[in-house]
């Protein structure tokens, strides 16, 4: 069989995002800044909530630098679920509609699990899940009228083991991956996939909690199969590809990017 492949000034490429509305929580961090950046690249419309002030400063300036103009930045307080949703509504009235939804942000507290109250494991899980249950909500109306869209959840390689002190944030990262699989078991009869990116150990500030960062790095390319550091170019690939129309027959599935860390 003879695979005509479109060529020339006309073609569109299935891995474009040109011209889609991204919603991005956490858009000015660590993974988030670079991987914004290039979704501006690359033509999209990018809404990115994020409430560091000196990131979303270092964001704009960046986007700024290279003449990026399609970027919004809201500085929500995800932890206030009914604002947050007032605001989305706003936002998404303004932008024509959110056709991509990325669940980034979280709070990651470390300490002995016997030592966390009942209140910090709710506040975790409300900022890492509640909030992109009320982002999705508030896009999916519009998925379903245009009969597309993609969702991606950022769990975790903590989720696998290995870790401890870190109780509500792996469980937050545990219920994305859930959520993930219900919401694309759901959504696919729309034409919205759902998928989630589950990074390894990339050196962003959630690196800070370990005391020893040198002994970390060993520990971490010890496990992996690649022998470097991640990068947040890592995380952009692996993203623009979900979101784009290249991984439209690919859903409920969980992608490790993680140098080889674990395996299935």
């Amino acid at each position: 069989m003879n695979m005509q492949i479109p060529t020339g000034k006309g073609a569109k490429s299935a891995m474009s995002i040109a011209g889609k509305v991204i919603l991005y929580t956490g858009a000015a961090g660590g993974l988030g800044m670079v991987t914004t950046l290039s979704f501006l690249r690359a033509g999209a419309k990018v809404v990115a909530l994020d409430n560091n002030p000196e990131k979303v400063e270092d964001l704009l300036a960046a986007a700024a630098r290279e003449n990026l103009k399609e970027l919004t930045v809201r500085a929500c307080d995800l932890s206030d679920l009914k604002s947050l949703r007032a605001e989305l509504d706003a936002v998404s009235a303004e932008v024509g509609g959110f056709d991509i939804v990325i669940n980034n942000a979280a709070i990651y507290p470390s300490k002995n699990f016997e030592d966390y109250t009942i209140e910090e494991f709710q506040a975790v899980q409300r900022v890492n899940v509640d909030a992109g249950i009320v982002c999705v909500q508030s896009a999916l109306s519009h998925m379903r009228e245009k009969g597309w869209g993609r969702i991606v959840n950022i769990a975790s390689v903590t989720v696998y083991g290995g870790w401890a002190h870190l109780a509500p944030y792996v469980q937050s990262k545990g219920a994305l991956v859930g959520l993930t699989r219900a919401w694309a078991r759901e959504f696919g009869a729309y034409g919205v996939t759902v998928n989630a990116v589950s990074p390894g150990a990339f050196p962003t500030d959630a690196e800070k909690i370990h005391p020893d960062p040198e002994s970390y790095t060993r520990f971490v390319l010890d496990h992996q199969a690649v022998k470097r550091r991640g990068s947040p170019e890592d995380i952009a690939n692996a993203l623009t590809f979900l979101i784009s129309d290249a991984a439209g027959f690919i859903t409920g599935q969980t992608l490790n990017v993680d140098g080889g860390w674990v395996m299935h």
